[in-house]
């Protein structure tokens, strides 16, 4: 229907509908206004803690027989330095040697903006536009003594980078970063866990919020606003959000389909944010009105296997066994086998921490056994391409004693938020 045919049949006029849409945002608006932060006085990562993680990193590079590793911006570089950059074609890169200070190289004129970020170190060595970046980060290395040996490399790191390192000093030789990198990120501290279960916190609260707000009409990209401004509200920061309705909720991450919310629409969200960079995710399943009996069914499916996957969540584990378990439960129900449709078509979780997606995954082959401090989603996830899918995701973390809640699992699509646990550190 065009607008001008729907004007004559509801009587409205478009000064009406601009009036009526003034008001709704302004409600809109009232309603944000009411939610308040609940980040608190919960305090960064500080310059202390960063200057033991470079320890640590130290200690595992004389275990593993690498002489320094090199950083390009990302995750890695603000887990260590507290650097917040991004990557360009000009090389900014941070030089932790096995032992010594650490070394930032970036071009001369962003060297004031990396000093507002950088926490640890004062060794910061700038390049010209013609100048070569390579050459003084081999320079770094000789200083503390490194002119051969193995150098590593995270494998996101690009091959003009690395390459332009080896070829600067052919006696260097590239080998992996990611038993230095990952042994330390991959076990969170109790600060990392609070930051964590604050990023839950928000998320969960922001869901409640946007849950009593659905309405039948309302397109995808409303619901998505409306959770991420709650995120900012409560305090969140780089909030995303996925909304997907109807047909669309059969395809893990959606379709170009443009869906509205109408009487029995299963809606898909998944969404998260950060605090102190620090992130959440998590996944609920709502039926907008009377959920139709495979609907409920369904749901509780998924929702039987988050317990599955929770319960073969256990310390010296592999992670891979976590996902065997959710997969033999489906499969003895007549989804899959494996990732076939109808079923689960991804893996049953992944790790998290400072980035949505982190080693170590809940997937089929992976054999590194589960410790303390470790973080992961839970959302075996069941699609029926065609129909609809169910979703339901909440991170987990490893304790002394076996798997924790940051969020627990919805019990029912009656009650379809969960809530909050309290954090065990």
């Amino acid at each position: 229907m065009d607008k001008r045919t729907f004007l004559k049949l509801t009587g409205l006029s478009s000064v009406s509908l601009l009036l009526a849409g003034k008001a709704g945002a302004a409600e809109q608006r009232e309603e944000l206004a009411s939610l308040s932060s609940l980040v608190g006085d919960l305090s960064p990562i500080s310059a202390s803690e960063r200057r033991a993680r470079i320890a640590k990193a130290q200690q595992l590079m004389a275990q593993q027989n690498i002489d320094a590793i090199v950083l390009e911006p990302g995750a890695a570089m603000v887990y260590f330095t507290g650097i917040q950059w991004w990557r360009s074609e000009r090389l900014t890169g941070v030089v932790i040697p096995g032992e010594g200070e650490i070394g930032v190289v970036c071009p001369f004129f962003e060297e004031p903006s990396i000093r507002e970020s950088l926490e640890v170190g004062d060794d910061v060595r700038v390049w010209q536009e013609h100048e070569s970046p390579f050459e003084l980060v081999t320079k770094i290395l000789a200083d503390r003594g490194i002119k051969k040996g193995a150098v590593g490399f995270e494998n996101s790191v690009r091959f003009f980078v690395s390459d332009g390192i080896l070829s600067a000093n052919p006696q260097l030789r590239a080998v992996s970063a990611e038993p230095v990198t990952r042994g330390c990120r991959m076990m969170k501290s109790d600060h990392e866990l609070r930051l964590m279960h604050k990023a839950n916190e928000i998320t969960l609260a922001a869901y409640g919020y946007v849950y009593k707000r659905l309405r039948k009409g309302m397109s995808q990209a409303e619901v998505k606003s409306m959770m991420n401004q709650a995120m900012v509200a409560l305090g969140g920061s780089r909030p995303w959000s996925l909304a997907l309705f109807n047909e669309a909720s059969a395809y893990p991450h959606g379709t170009r389909q443009q869906q509205v919310i109408g009487d029995g629409s299963v809606v898909l969200m998944d969404c998260g944010c950060a605090v102190h960079g620090y992130q959440s995710d998590i996944s609920r399943t709502f039926v907008f009105g009377e959920p139709d009996k495979k609907q409920q069914q369904v749901w509780q499916t998924v929702r039987k296997g988050q317990e599955i996957a929770f319960a073969a969540a256990q310390l010296g584990k592999p992670a891979g066994s976590v996902d065997d378990a959710v997969r033999e439960h489906y499969t003895a129900l007549g989804y899959g086998p494996d990732y076939v449709l109808p079923g689960l078509s991804h893996r049953t979780g992944h790790g998290i921490g400072m980035e949505g997606h982190e080693s170590v995954n809940f997937v089929k082959g992976e054999s590194t056994l589960l410790q303390a401090g470790m973080c992961f989603s839970n959302e075996p996830g069941i699609y029926l391409p065609g129909e609809f899918g169910v979703r339901l995701e909440d991170c987990l973390y490893m304790t002394p004693d076996g798997p924790a809640w940051f969020t627990s699992p919805p019990e029912s699509l009656a009650d379809p938020l969960g809530k909050l646990e309290p954090l065990k550190v």
